[in-house]
């Protein structure tokens, strides 16, 4: 076990992704802060083989940097950490407008610290040592919370996609798509009916401090396409041009 992770979790997270020159794209993008070396490989590897996008911070301060730089759908925090503690984080980035969902990790199942987290802006406890099916189903919870999402069920049109599952159907028939191609639609989906612009899309799906190709967003849409819409029929996912996309049901 890894920190309350067993052999058979680390197993179930032994997908293998398609190539990627840039990054891994993911349907949510994540932040962990945690001092922890071991917890930081070991829960990365899983994160990242999941599909999600994961930026890693070792200590308070630069997760404080990173959390406030860019727009995370769940921050990971543990409580211990050097120079700045979690709760401290916590506090900084409520007064800052910060409206990431936070997970914290503890390794103290006190009522006192619940108090004080949920106080401070929490929104969810883990205590340690924990399984990683549960960490990634409370990440699960609070992704769908943040998109006004209690339904872990999305309907475009013909198109279902279970975001517990990670599945889609397309009029009942099962879809194979990569954790790439699956991560777009799902961000897509979240967003159905919506402009979804490239910048955005760079954002929120890949991690940070890489370089993308020009045609990196592009090639991505293109590729979900070809896998989503039927032959000669409308396309899933309409291109505004000089906008970005919406994902929505084909006109008849």
């Amino acid at each position: 076990m890894i920190l309350g992770i067993p052999s058979a979790a680390r197993q179930s997270t032994a997908i293998t992704l398609p190539s990627c020159s840039a990054a891994i794209l993911a349907a949510v993008r994540l932040l962990l802060v945690e001092d922890s070396q071991r917890l930081q490989r070991s829960l990365g590897l899983g994160l990242r083989k999941l599909g999600y996008a994961l930026d890693v911070a070792g200590d308070g301060e630069e997760g404080l940097q990173l959390a406030e730089s860019h727009a995370y759908d769940v921050v990971i925090l543990d409580l211990m950490l050097p120079g700045r503690d979690g709760l401290g984080v916590l506090r900084k980035l409520r007064e800052d407008g910060v409206d990431s969902h936070v997970l914290i990790l503890t390794a103290r199942d006190t009522l006192d610290d619940r108090v004080r987290g949920l106080q401070a802006g929490a929104d969810d406890f883990l205590v340690k040592p924990f399984a990683f099916v549960e960490l990634v189903a409370r990440v699960q919870a609070l992704v769908r919370r943040r998109h006004g999402q209690k339904n872990p069920r999305l309907v475009v049109g013909a198109l279902e996609i279970d975001t517990a599952a990670r599945t889609v159907l397309r009029q009942g028939a099962p879809l194979a798509l990569t954790p790439r191609e699956y991560a777009l639609l799902e961000y897509l989906a979240t967003r159905r009916g919506q402009v979804v612009t490239r910048d955005e899309i760079e954002e929120h799906l890949y991690e940070g401090r890489v370089e993308l190709n020009s045609n990196a967003v592009d090639s991505a849409v293109c590729s979900l396409r070809r896998r989503l819409d039927p032959p000669g029929a409308p396309s899933f996912i309409e291109t505004r041009r000089g906008a970005g996309y919406v994902l929505r049901e084909p006109p008849s």
